[in-house]
Formats: C-alpha cells, structure tokens, sequence
C-alpha cells in the first residue's frame, strides 16, 4: 500500500509546487510520466516515475503515463506493454487511458502550420552535414540557412508536400526561425520536422513526417494540462526551446505548463543507457531485457527485487540538481531492509556435506515446529523434518578452525538450527583428502533447550537429506568488473567498449537443497535462505516440477568490500 511518507520529501520540486499551490498559481497538480518506447525502463526510470507518480500522490493530484513516440523505427508494441506493466508493478496508476504523443500528429501538424504561417517556420534543403556546419560552436555563432528567407506561401506548398510524400527521407526538414547567433545551440533555427518513411506502432503508415522531440514534448504537456514538466538535467539546456514553443503557439490548455530539471541517476557497476542496454541483449551478453543482472525494472524484478523496495531506494537517493551518483550498496541496502520484514525464511544448503547423525532414532529422533518469521506470526509455521542424513554447509566445517570459529570442528558440538545440538565425531575423507563426509551424534536432551552444564554457542542451518527438495540456484553477482564500465579511457584517450568489462562471474547456477516447502512455490515467491540470504522464484523458469532460485541480495553488504 501507498503511503505519503515513501516520497522523498524536503527538495526543491516539491517546493515549488507546494508554493504554486500556496500562491493560487495552480488550483491542482498535473504531472506526466513520458518514456520513449524503445526499450524497457530502468533503475533511472524507476527513480523518474516514484517522482512523478509520487508528487501526484503526495499533492493529491493526476499523472499521466504518455509515450513520447516520435521515433517509429526504434519504437514497438513490445516496449510499450512492458512499460505499462513496470509502472502498474511499481504501484502506481495513471490518470485515464495512457496517451501517445501520436494521439496529437494531427494537432502538431496544424501547429507548424500556424508557425509557417506567422513567419515562424521554413523549409530547409541542407543536408544533416550541412546542418552542422551552419550551426556554429559553443563559441562561435551559426550562419543562416541559405533557404532561411523562402516564402510563406512557398514554405507552405513546400510543407504540404513533405506531409504527402513528395520527397524523398532526409532531403528536407521543417526548422524554426529563431536565432542563428545564439548563445544556446538549441535555439540556433531547430528542426521540428524531418522526412521519415516509417511504419508507426500507432498511426501505422499515416505518416512519412515526424515531429521532434523538443516541438512535440512541450505541445503535448499543454494539451493534457500539465503544470509540473519534470526533466533530467540533461534537458535544462532545452528549457528556452520549450519555453519558445509554448510562447509562440495559440494556448491549447489554460493551464501552462513549466520545465524543471533535477539530476538523473548514475548507479555505480551498472549502466543506464537504453542504446547500450540493448546491445546487451542483441549482442547476446544477457538473456533479455529482464535478465537478473539487468538495471531495468522487469529484471530487478525477476532478480526479486520489490516495488517497495525501489521506492525506499527512490526515497533515499532524493531529488536534487548535484550529481546523483549512487553506489550499489544503497540499492541493495534498500532491498534488503524491505525484505527483512516481508520474506518469510526457510533453510537451504547451496554448498552440500553429507552428515550421518549415528545415534539417530526413528523411536526418539524428533522434528520441530518452526515460525516462517520471527516477528510475524500471520505467516505461519511448517514442519522442520529431521533424518539420519542432513546436509549442512561445507563451509561450516573446519579441520583446523581458526581463532573465534563458533561452527562445527572434530570433538566440536554446534546446534542446528530449529534442532538439536550434535558433536562431531569423525571426518570421512576421499582418496583425495577431501572431507565428503560427517558423523555426528545427536544429544538427545536439547532439543528446544540449552544442554545441561555446557555452553554452546554456534548455530548453523541444515536440512534432512530425506525431505529435502533439490532445487537450481542461480547466484548473481554485479554485471561489471569496474564502476563506470563506459567511462573507462584508453591510452589514447578514447573511450573503451563498455563490454570489456562485462564480469565473466556475474551468473552461476548451483543444485542446492531446501527445506521441503520449498519444492511447492509459485513464480515470484520471495524468501530468505536463513544465514545466507535472499531469494526468489524465477518468473519465468520455475515449477514444481523444476524448482528455480534466484538470489536477490545477500544478508550482508556484498559491495562494501
């Protein structure tokens, strides 16, 4: 359930809002949430849409879910769906139906029209290459098209033309007239429409014209009303383009919309461009948009992340304009603290040694009870079986303990968890040396109490190899070796391929055994493996049939070390 204390709070945005509301300046709060749909969102996204979605919440007012597709060849039906659901999972809901920037060519349209009309707007014939060498530098102003001073009338046949396929992709654009020597590029005469043969996931092939972004993104948030446009701070350059567009059309809304930017989010050992994520996936380097190793929301997901989780990560990282570079821990942290009080646990072992209890008892021997949470007793209890055979951890056994060990040894005793207290009696090795195997004895009198006369302080985790249910365990590790994989410089100078640093460990499969309730899990069940730490169900490959886990986050910070 939403809450008004998951949101961020004390920054700058909601600031301003609460004094356009204070003020009389805004009756009511209208945001948007505005992907392109061509690809699946990220760990950056995630942080865009609890801002949006949550200042609509916390204000009481609307968000809506609009798709900025003005880029027919990279967009799809597929990343629009899987955008819906990474929104919906989050916990959030839009005003109305979702909306397409699409839904307004038409309007659009009649716009650049009107902006030809008033002397606004003209056709030009220069080449992209062209383009850049009349656009000037930062330092040095651009020069006038060539084609600047064309006609009304000529600009409008010329137009039309363009809109009804005369010519041919790239040979002409729509640009606005605005300021070849400014000081901001962005203003230095922008092209709001381009020739494009395109089959549109929307409009189909109603169209061989597109509109940009920047002419597109402002109209749009005047027609649906929007007061608060927020954007990452690489837009705050477009902010006077914006600004240009909504100053120079009729309004379409009496509600005018403002841009502001906050700093979008940089998470260390990960990368959040859609361009190189996708490479990932075409290149083969990850299973999917949702591999567990991915930032993108449908793989958080699947790794076992929970939308509450992302939305405490969202709180804490905040919104602000200084750099928001944010290590993995916080992230994990978040997961972590999150799931502590909502995993129920269960016992497994990921790394098998065969234990032989010898004084084991059909007659005596006894199982236990056991609660799923300590602290929730709405979850219930299961049946912790016991057998003449348990597996423990391998790591749990030491021929040569070191100084402080508090788990099981030769003439060592440990209590197992949910259990009894037992002692080592002897080690069973291979013709290699190696330890396969244990015998224990059990004492019989401590079961749900501490052993008479003697202090025993280890605990470890087990399970009865008789009961246990075997299950494929996928360990995950960070994708990449470094911190920022695609800001790594050569000897050159130049940037090296991001892919260098893909981790060749960041994925192993394991066979483990669990507890027996473990083999009736449905997809999407989360639990924490006692002592070790958090796992899941995977979406897609799990079954009673073929029990799959994969690990979310361990109990510990893993990338403090």
């Amino acid at each position: 359930m939403l809450n008004k204390d998951q949101f961020a709070d004390n920054h700058f945005i909601r600031t301003i809002i609460e004094e356009d509301l204070k003020s009389g300046k805004h009756t009511a709060v209208q945001t948007r949430f505005p992907p392109e749909p061509n690809g699946y969102l990220h760990i950056g996204h995630a942080k865009s849409i609890c801002l949006n979605f949550g200042l609509a919440y916390v204000f009481d007012g609307l968000c809506n879910l609009r798709f900025d597709d003005t880029n027919p060849e990279k967009e799809n039906q597929e990343y629009v769906d899987s955008i819906k659901e990474d929104v919906k999972w989050l916990g959030f809901e839009w005003s109305g139906e979702p909306r397409y920037a699409s839904d307004y060519f038409d309007q659009l349209f009649d716009y650049a029209v009107g902006l030809i009309k008033d002397g606004k707007a003209y056709v030009c014939d220069l080449t992209a290459d062209e383009m850049r060498e009349y656009r000037g530098t930062l330092t040095e102003p651009g020069k006038n098209s060539p084609y600047r001073d064309r006609s009304v009338e000529e600009n409008l046949d010329l137009f039309y033309k363009m809109r009804d396929g005369e010519f041919p992709d790239g040979s002409k654009t729509l640009r606005l007239k605005i300021d070849m020597a400014s000081g901001n590029v962005n203003l230095r005469d922008p092209v709001i429409y381009r020739i494009r043969r395109a089959h549109h996931h929307n409009t189909g092939d109603k169209w061989c014209i597109y509109p940009m972004y920047d002419y597109t993104h402002a109209i749009s948030d005047a027609i649906e009303g929007i007061t608060h446009s927020l954007c990452t701070l690489e837009f705050e350059a477009h902010r006077p383009l914006y600004d240009w567009v909504l100053d120079n059309i009729p309004a379409p809304h009496a509600t005018r919309p403002r841009q502001y930017e906050f700093s979008r989010l940089e998470l260390l050992y990960s990368i959040t461009s859609k361009r190189k994520l996708n490479q990932l996936v075409s290149d083969g380097h990850v299973s999917g948009w949702d591999d567990p190793r991915m930032p993108t929301i449908s793989g958080m997901r699947r790794r076992g992340y929970t939308p509450e989780g992302l939305r405490l990560f969202a709180k804490r990282v905040g919104i602000s304009k200084s750099e928001n570079v944010v290590d993995m821990s916080v992230l994990e942290g978040a997961i972590r603290e999150e799931l502590e009080n909502s995993a129920p646990r269960l016992m497994a072992v990921l790394n098998p040694l065969k234990v032989t209890l010898t004084n084991f008892s059909d007659g005596q021997t006894q199982s236990r009870r056991a609660a799923f949470h300590p602290n929730h007793e709405e979850m219930g209890e299961r049946e912790v079986p016991v057998s003449k055979t348990i597996y423990i951890e391998a790591d749990d056994f030491a021929e040569e303990p070191p100084k402080g060990w508090k788990r099981l040894t030769l003439g060592g005793e440990v209590r197992l968890r949910h259990g009894y207290v037992i002692k080592c009696d002897e080690a069973v090795k291979d013709s290699d040396g190696r330890v396969v195997e244990l015998k224990c004895s059990i004492d019989h009198d401590t079961l749900g109490k501490n052993p008479e006369g003697r202090k025993v302080k280890g605990v470890i985790h087990w399970v009865s190899a008789e009961h246990a249910a075997e299950i494929k365990v996928r360990l995950y590790d960070r994708l990449f070796t470094v911190e920022r994989p695609d800001a790594v410089r050569g000897e050159d100078g130049g940037y090296l391929p991001f892919t260098d640093f893909l981790n060749p460990e960041s994925v192993r499969e394991i066979t483990a055994f669990a507890e027996p309730a473990a083999a009736n899990l449905p997809p999407e069940s989360r639990w924490q493996f006692e002592r070790i730490g958090y796992f899941v169900t995977d979406r897609k490959d799990h079954s009673a049939e073929n029990p799959v886990f994969n690990r979310t986050v361990g109990l510990k910070d893993g990338f403090a070390k």
